[in-house]
């Protein structure tokens, strides 16, 4: 083969070469600018590409996107939903209009929300705050992003804002990413409540107990009208003031715990119904119980008495709420991500939302009597039990999460 015929074979592969890498530009989905200073070359892809000569500089290569099409940025937006589905924190991107067009799972299930509700719509229908308050209109309006600002609301937490642009400087998405920090600042009230129970336990609980003894001494002594009053009144109170501090403790810290491995229909149908249906028959509710078919047979780790407690305060407090009608009570345990998901429904009047997110705190209740006590211990027992206890208002009542992970049988 002589030289001329080597040669025009050389240039013929790199004809063929610049040609596959033109028709891969033009395929990419996106709009871009590319420089390359040391061959003073650049690239300019809109609908159709440009390649020009440019003034060699010592700048480094840079390839920056022009999104000039809102189906590029919707292209994208897609392409990462399911990777920021994976994130643990909120992710929001709104257009230059505030709409929003992209948020992550975790948003929906922090909101309770179907997320195809809300894209298109403005972040106000979601947030639920003033325009002035939220954030990522903040940075649409100044076009400065926003970094660790610490957001003082229902929803504590760190929000950083960043911003994307056009080529040609125009905004065209602003994203915010929220640090949901609840759990933590919930974790801090709940230390906090095992220091102040801690100091009850020692200062009140003593003398108290010193204070019942002296009136059970003096009891004899008084005529039957102040014996009455010790009986009826005094002594009760004191042994009510003690159950108080006894059960805020359970809040605080944990007890001795006997611990066993429990299989999930035999604990619900069996530990579990013997009592309820007992109590349906008594009361006369409706009860059922429903064992999702991949749940059967999973097994975890509980004290039983303990758990027991839980569904019990459960069932108490359905009962008391259903001032009229008669009650429902369903119970239905499935299994998604190596844990148990056991959930407690009722046909009640259900919850406000305005207090929903209260009913865990110690001592909040809404009863003419009882200490508010009973959820925050009973999601105590199953945090202690390394679950979770979550509460959902739903269309006709109120529904409770029992979160619990699984173990494997030994063999």
């Amino acid at each position: 083969m002589d030289t001329m015929t080597t040669l025009q074979n050389k240039v013929q592969d790199l004809e063929q070469e610049i040609q596959f890498y033109q028709d891969l530009v033009r395929e990419l989905p996106i709009s871009f600018h590319y420089e390359h200073p040391k061959l003073g070359k650049k690239a300019v892809k809109c609908k159709t590409i440009e390649i020009s000569n440019i003034e060699p500089s010592n700048k480094p290569t840079v390839l920056t996107m022009d999104w000039k099409l809102e189906e590029e940025i919707q292209y994208v937006e897609t392409f990462l939903q399911p990777i920021l589905d994976m994130v643990p924190h909120h992710i929001m991107f709104i257009n230059r209009n505030g709409l929003i067009t992209l948020m992550n799972t975790q948003v929906a299930q922090d909101y309770q929300i179907n997320r195809n509700d809300y894209i298109g719509k403005h972040a106000r229908e979601l947030l639920k705050i003033k325009d002035e308050s939220i954030i990522v209109l903040e940075t649409l309006k100044t076009g400065e992003p926003i970094v660790n600002k610490e957001v003082f609301d229902k929803n504590y937490g760190i929000m950083n804002t960043h911003v994307i642009r056009s080529a040609e400087g125009e905004i065209q998405r602003v994203i915010g990413i929220f640090h949901f920090l609840n759990v933590i600042k919930s974790a801090e009230k709940q230390a906090l409540a095992g220091r102040i129970a801690a100091g009850i336990a020692h200062e009140i609980r003593n003398p108290l107990t010193t204070v019942r003894g002296f009136l059970q001494l003096l009891q004899p002594r008084m005529d039957e009208e102040i014996s009455e009053l010790f009986s009826s009144l005094l002594i009760p109170e004191i042994d009510r003031a003690n159950t108080i501090i006894k059960d805020f403790l359970q809040i605080a810290k944990p007890s001795d715990s006997s611990l066993e491995t429990i299989e999930i229909s035999e604990f619900i149908k069996n530990y579990l119904g013997n009592f309820l249906h007992s109590e349906a028959l008594l009361h006369n509710f409706d009860l059922e119980f429903v064992i999702d078919p991949l749940a059967e047979g999973k097994l975890f780790v509980g004290d039983k008495e303990k758990l027991f407690s839980v569904f019990l305060n459960l069932f108490q407090n359905s009962k008391q709420a259903m001032t009229k009608g008669k009650l429902s009570i369903q119970i239905l345990a499935s299994y998604a991500n190596n844990c148990l998901q056991i959930y407690f429904k009722d046909n009640g009047p259900g919850i406000p939302k305005e207090i929903v997110t209260h009913v865990f705190d110690p001592f909040f209740t809404t009863k003419d009597e009882g200490t508010g006590l009973g959820l925050s211990i009973s999601r105590k027992i199953i945090e202690n039990h390394g679950g979770s206890l979550t509460i959902s208002s739903i269309e006709d009542g109120t529904q409770f999460m029992i979160e619990l992970p699984t173990v494997i049988k030994k063999s």
